[in-house]
């Protein structure tokens, strides 16, 4: 209960007494370490110790002792250095290198995409040229059919009028000298 948990925060805040008598170079040193700042306890509860803390402002007299120390620096040699500098010299050849492959390749893909373009626009205006080639002959071939198909037909009507045709005009069996001299639609078919 609430009395219990009293009689031990009581018990602690002893036992803390009886400790910080014990061994008081360590309340010295922790009151040292924080010797920037200020805890000022607030009312204290049943449910337990609050406490606000107050940071206070570094003071130019302050020396540096807070900071953490840096690792101790090893004495640096002149073959690490000159080892430094090989390996730098190494990475930025390396770098180099990579750089100017990336390029070479990168050229080398240009090259190929431009020749690629090259051959399939020849390839396409040669088989245009083929296409438009065999479409020019095919209306040429077939113009020439109909050239001949329609000469043929004349031919044919020619032969067939000549066959047919008797020269004599239409209504008169008498010979006529003049006959030859009439008009076509007067002449009589055979």
């Amino acid at each position: 209960s609430a009395h219990t948990y009293k009689e031990k925060m009581k018990e602690l805040s002893v036992l803390s007494l009886i400790c910080s008598c014990f061994y008081p170079e360590s309340r010295n040193k922790l009151m040292s370490e924080f010797e920037d700042m200020e805890v000022k306890p607030i009312n204290k509860r049943a449910s337990g110790q609050a406490f606000e803390v107050i940071l206070k402002a570094q003071s130019p007299m302050s020396d540096g002792n807070h900071n953490l120390p840096s690792p101790p620096k090893r004495a640096i040699s002149l073959e690490d250095i000159e080892k430094k500098l090989e390996a730098a010299e190494e990475r930025r050849k390396y770098q180099e290198s990579q750089v100017l492959r990336a390029l070479a390749e990168k050229r080398e893909h240009e090259r190929d995409v431009l020749l690629k373009a090259m051959e399939e626009n020849s390839n396409f205006s040669k088989m245009a040229e083929e296409k438009l080639q065999m479409k020019m002959e095919q209306i040429k071939e077939n113009r020439e059919a109909l050239l001949a198909a329609m000469i043929e037909r004349l031919q044919e009507k020619v032969r067939n009028t000549t066959q047919n045709f008797c020269g004599r005009p239409i209504g008169k069996k008498k010979k006529n000298r003049k006959a030859k001299h009439l008009p076509i639609k007067d002449w009589k078919l055979c």
